[in-house]
């Protein structure tokens, strides 16, 4: 099985070269594919907002999340029907969504910090001398 997988990444391998590697020459070897990713509009954005921006999915995609849970311990403590260990389950859903949820807005404070911090050390600022 062992030398089956191998031959089978090697296959790959060799199949990969001979397919990629000529089309990527077509293109000319000194461009390296540059203009092709400014005819499809990548490379146009700082690197900065590029950044913020799929942060921003992210935390917003884990913040949908957090509320969904705190609906559900809400609809969980709505239909327990004065059951105290489906009261106790949804009270546990809430304060998890909760905590879920500051944590989810404290990442994009300090994700947020950290991404301007760094973007302002490390761009040249004018004047001087």
């Amino acid at each position: 099985m062992k030398k089956y997988l191998t031959r089978t990444n090697l296959l790959s391998f060799a199949l990969f070269a001979l397919l990629a590697i000529p089309a990527g020459l077509a293109h000319g070897a000194a461009s390296l594919g540059l203009e092709l990713a400014a005819s499809t509009g990548l490379g146009t954005r700082d690197l900065k907002e590029t950044i913020i921006q799929v942060l921003n999915v992210i935390l917003g995609f884990l913040g949908i999340i957090a509320v969904i849970i705190i609906l559900l311990g809400g609809f969980k403590w709505m239909t327990a029907g004065g059951g105290d260990d489906k009261i106790g389950e949804a009270k546990k859903l809430i304060s998890g969504g909760i905590i879920g949820l500051v944590v989810v807005l404290a990442a994009y404070a300090i994700a947020i910090y950290v991404v301007n911090t760094i973007s302002s050390a490390t761009t040249v600022q004018g004047g001087g001398a």
